[in-house]
């Protein structure tokens, strides 16, 4: 049972080229660090587990680091289950291919200090509890989600699922404070559980609810997040057709979820100077 590693082209029978059969992990690394590498290999495996394939031992999915610059860059690890099968139907013993690729990385700094503008999206998730969670590599949901918009001011959109939940951005988890309370969607259903949620979830009472679009108008601050861009706090939402639905000024709130968020990446945790 091998595992290929290499950032050479994927051969056109590629499961993962054909059917999106396979994971993805975007991985921040400082100075030749992985940072949240735990939950990221956490979750890597968790995917395999539910595709049901072997997932590389990690000094394999470690390999690129030995190349990594010094400074900030971004690893991004994909798992295919490989090659073989017919049509659908996965081979009985599948032999998983590992690419990668490593690239110089600069945040958006300006978004962490005056925070974003955010747009409800029209495309809603379909339900799939056997996937919910996870990174996997059929992400056309959140393509045809971001192709919704081209305004350079409007940095992400919110997407509900088929039923009117609350649950991510294209590219980001959500997060809010209401009545003093710190919540963020639940994701037994669909979307993707970030590993900066995961570090959040641990560090912090944060309660995983089930709601709809409408909670934040009553929220006193909103953030948006993920492992390589960090926190973004939220000071502007717009519903599906440009309106504006509520502004928020960044406020110490903001500013205490950001520092803890920043901690685990090395970001700067003080943004108000």
């Amino acid at each position: 049972m091998g595992t290929e590693a290499s950032p050479e082209a994927w051969p056109l029978d590629d499961r993962g080229v054909a059917y999106g059969d396979g994971l993805f992990e975007t991985v921040l690394v400082r100075d030749g660090v992985p940072l949240l590498w735990e939950a990221h290999l956490a979750r890597l495996a968790r995917g395999c587990q539910a595709l049901g394939f072997p997932i590389p031992v990690q000094h394999r999915l470690a390999a690129p680091l030995v190349d990594a610059p010094e400074g900030l860059a971004v690893l991004k690890l994909m798992l295919t289950r490989g090659s073989g099968g017919r049509g659908y139907a996965p081979p009985e013993s599948p032999r998983p291919r590992l690419r990668w690729q490593l690239s110089p990385f600069a945040p958006d700094t300006s978004r962490w200090k005056a925070g974003v503008r955010v747009r409800h999206c029209r495309l809603r998730l379909g339900l799939q509890p056997a996937l919910a969670g996870l990174k996997h590599l059929n992400r056309l949901e959140n393509v045809l989600a971001r192709d919704e918009w081209s305004d350079a001011e409007i940095a992400e959109g919110l997407l509900c699922d088929s039923e009117g939940r609350l649950v991510e951005a294209t590219c980001m988890n959500v997060f809010w404070q209401r009545d003093g309370r710190l919540e963020t969607p639940r994701l037994t259903r669909c979307g993707v559980a970030g590993t900066l949620r995961t570090e959040l979830l641990e560090r912090l009472s944060i309660d995983e609810v089930d709601a709809f679009p409408e909670v934040l108008l009553s929220a006193e601050a909103v953030w948006l997040g993920n492992s390589v861009q960090g926190v973004w706090p939220v000071t502007r939402l717009d519903g599906t057709g440009g309106e504006l639905l509520r502004r928020w000024s960044i406020g110490a709130d903001h500013r205490r979820l950001q520092a803890l968020a920043h901690e685990p990446l090395g970001y700067p945790t003080r943004l108000d100077d």
